[in-house]
């Protein structure tokens, strides 16, 4: 065994989402513990001494903060916790952008894996299918080729191993470390294993194999953690269907810089995580949720919380893990207590961050003709008990107290709306205003007095 070459962990820390910190007697040290091994973990140097003074604490927080991009502080505040807390991946955050330090990679091109044995979970012919597609992710981008066989040594060997399994790095059981892989080179280098104690599927239930193994593979390859959110080497899981996932641009990037670009032509389109201050930034949906403000764009979420001093991104399946992505419209019915979200001619209902059974339904539910396909935009004035639904250049207006549409709608939106156009992208209500969003516009409405205050870029709501 090299005792140098160290395995990534992808690891689910024993939390959930922690929104609000609560700061107590009782909690305050639990957390200063919890805060000083994760740091130790993924940001100390790597001189292999534990230290635990405020300098020491106070510098790597440091680090954190601008690794997740977040406000450096150099103070454990709720932010800073909360993203200690999400599920990520085990291993140190202070490498090289994507690459290990030198770009350790393989000198070939044609690898060879094998698979071991099977997850008892899943059929072995659903295993094999999951890693296959997870391979291929790389091998599109690039001259790489991998070769699954049934014998003999492989470049890399993948298995299901228990807690303790001969490397020095054993697994915990369910939901801790999920999986671990060992940079190219000899013997470990390249070897890839999954904790056996998880449950492993094909889909969202457990921990979907194709995305663990994808970003396993990476590593493998010799990529490390990326600081994008949107990046399969970001340091946290979350979930993607196989037919959905398409590796982000910046993996393509980071693989790249080792192995070149593929021989065939990529056809595929590598979605880029996007900038909250371009100014050409427009958004599919924004939301009120219990004080925050959601923003979404394609597979993410910016969250502007009123605690915090600036809008984090995230990824919009690590908050609802079975909702779909780039939804057209959401709102927050205050008089149930849930935020609805819209994605074609269906719509889900969440309190909080849990989807409530007999969800998905038919937004011919709420009213609407067949005629109408899909919601624009969406926003409700609880003042006055109404939602208000866009579609196309028309909007509907619906009584949250009979749960019909009122008569007389739709109406045209530049009728009803003056100054702000006849078409809305999302919208979200605020202390009597009404913020409409039309590409990268934003209209400021007055609701009461019936007519536009301010006109910004849209993108002013985040870019701060």
């Amino acid at each position: 065994m090299k005792c140098f070459q160290v395995p990534f962990l992808l690891i689910l820390l024993n939390s959930t989402f922690v929104f609000t910190l609560s700061w107590s007697s009782e909690t305050s040290q639990h957390d200063l513990d919890f805060a000083k091994q994760y740091l130790h973990q993924f940001y100390d140097s790597s001189d292999g001494l534990k230290t635990s003074s405020d300098d020491n604490l106070r510098e790597n927080i440091i680090k954190m903060q601008k690794f997740f991009g977040i406000l450096v502080t150099g103070e454990l505040n709720s932010e800073t916790l909360e993203i200690m807390k999400k599920p990520r991946c085990g291993f140190h955050d202070g490498l090289q952008y994507n690459h290990f330090p030198g770009r350790i990679k393989w000198s070939h091109k044609n690898l060879t894996y094998r698979i071991t044995n099977y997850s008892p979970d899943i059929k072995p012919k659903q295993v094999v299918t999951a890693i296959k597609a997870a391979f291929k992710v790389w091998s599109d981008v690039t001259p790489l080729k991998f070769t699954s066989i049934s014998n003999s040594e492989a470049d890399l060997l993948i298995s299901f191993t228990p807690r303790e399994h001969g490397d020095g790095y054993p697994f915990d059981g369910p939901d801790g470390i999920l999986a671990h892989a060992f940079p190219p080179g000899p013997r470990l280098g390249g070897d890839i294993h999954f904790d056996e104690a998880e449950t492993w599927s094909m889909d969202s239930k457990g921990y979907n194999l194709f995305l663990v193994a994808a970003h396993e593979i990476g590593h493998a390859l010799g990529m490390a953690h990326s600081q994008d959110v949107g990046a399969l080497m970001f340091p946290t899981y979350s979930y993607s269907t196989i037919q959905e996932f398409r590796l982000p641009y910046d993996d393509v990037v980071g693989i790249q810089a080792l192995y070149g670009s593929s021989n065939n032509p990529d056809q595929k389109r590598h979605p880029k995580t996007p900038e909250k201050c371009d100014p050409t930034l427009s958004f599919d949906a924004v939301s009120t949720l219990r004080g925050e403000i959601m923003f979404f764009k394609d597979r993410f979420v910016w969250r502007v919380v009123p605690q915090m001093p600036g809008a984090i991104l995230m990824r919009i399946t690590s908050v609802w893990p079975n909702l779909p992505i780039n939804i057209d419209a959401s709102y927050e019915n205050f008089f149930e207590g849930t935020t609805l979200f819209f994605k074609g001619d269906q719509y889900w209902a969440v309190n909080g961050y849990s989807i409530l059974p007999g969800y998905p339904k038919t937004i011919d539910s709420l009213g609407f003709p067949p005629t109408v396909k899909k919601i624009d935009a969406a926003v409700q004035i609880r003042q006055v008990g109404k939602t208000f639904f866009f579609v196309g250049n028309k909007c509907w207006s619906y009584n949250n107290a009979t749960k019909e549409m009122d008569q007389g709608y739709p109406k045209l939106i530049e009728n009803e709306w003056h100054g702000i156009g006849n078409q809305v992208d999302a919208a979200f209500e605020q202390n009597g205003f009404i913020n409409f969003f039309s590409g990268y516009t934003m209209f400021c409405y007055d609701y009461y007095n019936q007519r536009v205050n301010n006109i910004e870029y849209a993108n002013s709501a985040v870019c701060k």
